[in-house]
């Protein structure tokens, strides 16, 4: 995960070769039936969370195009250094 180029969340994207946006609500989540790492996970839009099914992990190489960029200060500017450390220290 190259975490300098997660997007915030709020941030709308359409994935390739999908017909229907999704909006990312949180980053670096783990599937845990599985044990894989994605680097968002989002819900459709407009609908958002319609309940089980509705939400999608996904990474930053299946995005096709960015349709809109979430809100960014200097909190998240914080947690993305801090979650860049995490990942540093774990290789």
């Amino acid at each position: 995960m190259n975490v300098k180029e997660l997007l915030p969340i709020g941030s709308v994207v359409l994935l390739e070769g999908a017909k229907k946006k999704l909006m990312i609500y949180g980053v670096g989540q783990t599937q845990l039936n599985e044990d894989k790492d994605y680097d968002y996970i989002g819900v459709v839009y407009p609908e958002g969370n319609m309940g089980e099914g509705s939400q999608f992990l996904f990474n930053h190489s299946d995005i096709a195009e960015v349709v809109f960029e979430g809100y960014t200060d200097e909190e998240r500017n914080i947690f993305i250094e801090k979650l860049k450390e995490f990942y540093d220290s774990q290789n």
